[in-house]
């Protein structure tokens, strides 16, 4: 008897998705209690449903709701307006993800996630150099080696020279570049500070001990044991990054003054301290690149293993080449002026060429592994991968050129920098990538101009369709031009792939013609186009301010942004909703991204859907909206299969498909949905055509309409109604819970979950059960 009356307890396990909510709105209820969790992310239930599974015969017919609230792992502080400095990095690690769907490792698929972790350490190796360029190169060099420049500069005064290049202690180059090396230094360890704290905070959660199913091909390896916990991994990139930031900022200071004792021909002692410590920089460079390319991530136990003498001496050891560098080139030269520009030229160059030599060789790599596994969903055709890694680099080039251009030009006052011979301004390289901009921008324009002329195209085609879902309407042309534009807009998320597909194609090919102009000219874009037509030297003299122009705007906008972020709650959940779905992804690529909520989120939902339903024996919906859907199915596939195999799933709003499936084919492919429908036991998606995020699952065959049920009507009535006095809403993406198909979906849900359930246990042993084997599991049903 207590088994049947065990098994009548149902739970509705709710998700939220993007932006984030509060439990009293999940459960509509003012009065709630948090059951489970901390302030970061907990479960909720309403006063009134604490004690439900004492009380069975009051939820006959009806599940006990629950909220799982996660919102505050993306969305808290102000201090998170920091991680917008992280965006490179994010992206990046997006790439490492979006490798098409190879059905076993091979080579190639290991390949490609070596191509991302180089062009990752490209990205820290660049903005490390970026921060160097703006405080050695135009602050320590140019500016306070020039007396024009330092004249009206106070805080330069110890530093800069008089105007017959005489100075105090500090006014000696290699000194001067000594001191300003903290910057990067320090802009190092803030990036290592927050990669180990945020570790620490978010993502050091032990996932559910399982194991999984023999009987059960791998379908993904989101339900692999150590999926959601990649401890190893980070630490290992962290050192190694940490390492590189330190190394650039010793190869900054240190080969400049290397390159005086070669020149002058000093003191034989300093000469060979100076070929030392090149030797020492290019052997710390092998070890770093080394250690990036040793291991990837161990997913199949759960690693909690750390190589701590490399986590420990790697950064330890590039900090000593740092102090060792800064005493080198603090050693007197009174004879060391500084004139033009450091050597950064070179330095961006080598960056941007290695950099587009990942991205074509990843380009060609995913192509390998998409053509032995063709799947026509596949973003850019499995392209999807270098096309973001690509905009990572594109974004790390316009971070670090925005900075040094707007610096320059507020040191440089009203002139303008390079024009003249007192303050040569920064690398020639980032004037030619500021001048790729407005083409780069005009493009986007065209494909914009396209998306438009569809649109309208499919909002004709929408509204004249429109009466087949409200039959023996009057029509209102004013009601149907909004229900059909909505539904146009929406279908614009598909279009997705083409707009990032021309982005990427675009900025490769002028990033590849900046680099070959600076190269081969040495000059700005205005200055290498004298002497030719007067259309070409106005063009270049054109793209050259509009680009300066533009590149310094979007810093400031981005500071601004970070600044109204850190100040504004709602701003900050803005941005919190760009991390929820830019950081569901472990960090496998770079280590200083910002860290994963999933690695906190996914155990949280298993550890509470295995206790409950091996201390309770009753029946479960997990209900995800939105991101929501996608943190149910990692969720889902992380259950030990004699439980997974009682959960149903409702996913409504959901871009499992939409956007993951096609972006991400090797986790959430037509192989991996399919297998996660035939392995719960059963599964409901909802979706509006109205809804920008949310589509059909898509599976082929049978499983299909089994999955998907037919587009919801959106809005609710087309005119005014008994039911609808007032015009009804167009809810889009958002308030699902408002169909009563809802109801009625989660009703039948419930009905179909099987009653046979293993009867409860000691608390002491339920964990432990949750994460027992399948035979023992088959065998208590």
């Amino acid at each position: 008897m207590e088994r049947d009356t065990a098994a009548e307890t149902a739970l509705e396990l709710l998700v939220h998705g993007v932006g984030g909510t509060t439990p009293a709105a999940m459960l509509d209820d003012p009065r709630t209690v948090r059951v489970s969790g901390d302030d970061t992310a907990a479960v909720y239930r309403r006063a009134a449903d604490v004690d439900a599974e004492k009380r069975p015969d009051d939820y006959r017919g009806k599940p006990v709701p629950e909220a799982y609230v996660w919102c505050n792992l993306t969305s808290g502080n102000g201090s998170r307006a920091l991680w917008l400095l992280l965006l490179p990095f994010m992206v990046v690690n997006l790439a490492h993800w979006m490798r098409p769907d190879a059905h076993r490792r091979t080579r190639t698929v290991r390949a490609y996630g070596l191509l991302v972790r180089l062009a990752g350490l490209s990205l820290t190796v660049l903005l490390v150099a970026a921060a160097c360029e703006v405080a050695l190169d135009l602050t320590a060099w140019q500016c306070a080696g020039t007396h024009a420049c330092a004249e009206g500069r106070s805080w330069l005064g110890f530093l800069a020279v008089d105007a017959h290049g005489h100075g105090g202690w500090w006014s000696q180059p290699g000194r001067r570049l000594a001191l300003a090396s903290a910057v990067p230094t320090a802009l190092t360890t803030l990036l290592w500070y927050l990669s180990h704290r945020t570790w620490s905070a978010y993502e050091s959660q032990q996932p559910l001990p399982h194991q999984p199913d023999p009987d059960e091909a791998p379908t993904t390896a989101l339900g692999r044991p150590g999926f959601w916990y990649g401890r190893r991994l980070v630490a290992r990139l962290r050192a190694a990054h940490t390492a590189a930031g330190l190394l650039t900022v010793a190869a900054a200071v240190g080969t400049s003054a290397a390159r005086f004792d070669r020149e002058s021909g000093g003191p034989a002692l300093l000469d060979v301290l100076g070929r030392l410590l090149d030797g020492a920089l290019v052997v710390g460079a092998v070890i770093v690149i080394w250690v990036v390319c040793r291991r990837g991530r161990s997913e199949h136990k759960i690693d909690r293993t750390l190589d701590r003498t490399l986590v420990r001496r790697l950064p330890a050891a590039a900090l000593t080449l740092l102090v060792l560098t800064f005493l080198y080139a603090g050693w007197s030269r009174p004879e060391w002026r500084s004139h033009g520009r450091l050597p950064g030229d070179a330095t961006f160059g080598g960056i941007v060429l290695v950099q587009g030599a990942l991205i074509v060789a990843l380009a060609l790599v995913a192509h390998a592994i998409h053509r032995r596994a063709r799947d026509s969903r596949a973003a850019l055709r499995g392209l999807g991968g270098p096309a973001t890694a690509m905009l990572a680099c594109a974004l790390g080039g316009v971070m670090s050129g925005g900075v040094a251009q707007r610096v320059a030009d507020w040191l440089d006052g009203p002139g303008t920098p390079g024009a003249d011979s007192t303050f040569a301004g920064p690398p020639v390289l980032l004037s030619w990538q500021a001048s790729v901009i407005p083409p780069l921008l005009v493009a986007v324009a065209v494909v914009c101009a396209i998306l438009a002329v569809r649109t309208l195209r499919l909002k004709r085609i929408e509204a004249a369709t429109l009466a087949t879902d409200y039959p023996g309407e009057p029509e209102d042309a004013a009601r149907t031009s909004r229900i059909a534009g909505t539904r146009a807009r929406a279908a614009l998320t598909d279009q997705a792939p083409m707009i990032i597909g021309v982005v990427s194609a675009v900025t490769l090919f002028l990033g590849a013609g900046a680099l070959v102009g600076a190269w081969a000219t040495h000059q700005v874009p205005g200055r290498a186009a004298q002497g030719a037509p007067d259309i070409v030297e106005g063009a270049a003299q054109t793209a050259q301010a509009m680009g300066s122009w533009l590149i310094g705007l979007g810093f400031i906008l981005f500071v601004t942004w970070g600044r109204r972020a850190y100040r504004d709650a709602s701003a900050r959940r803005t941005i919190g909703i760009l991390w929820d779905v830019g950081t569901f992804w472990p960090r496998a690529a770079h280590p200083f991204a910002p860290p994963c909520y999933a690695e906190r989120a996914v155990p949280d939902l298993t550890w509470r859907m295995a206790t409950w339903t091996r201390t309770t024996g009753g029946r479960l919906v997990l209900s995800g909206h939105s991101q929501g859907s996608v943190l149910a199915a990692a969720a889902a596939w992380q259950l030990p299969p004699t439980v997974r195999r009682r959960v149903a799933l409702l996913t409504y709003g959901s871009p499992l498909e939409r956007l993951y499936g096609r972006w991400f084919p090797a986790h959430f492919g037509p192989e991996a949905l399919t297998a996660l429908h035939r392995q719960v036991d059963c599964w409901r998606n909802l979706y509006r055509k109205t809804d920008p995020i949310g589509g059909p699952v898509r599976l082929p065959g049978e499983g299909g309409p089994q999955v998907d049920h037919p587009p919801l009507k959106d809005p609710l009535a087309y005119g005014r109604t008994e039911q609808h006095p007032l015009p009804a809403a167009i809810l889009g993406h958002s308030d699902y819970q408002a169909d009563p198909v809802f109801a009625e979906e989660r009703a039948r849900l419930l009905a179909r979950l099987r009653p046979e359930v293993p009867a409860p246990r000691p608390d002491g042993e339920a964990a432990e059960s949750a994460g027992s084997q399948g035979s023992s599991g088959r065998s208590a049903s």
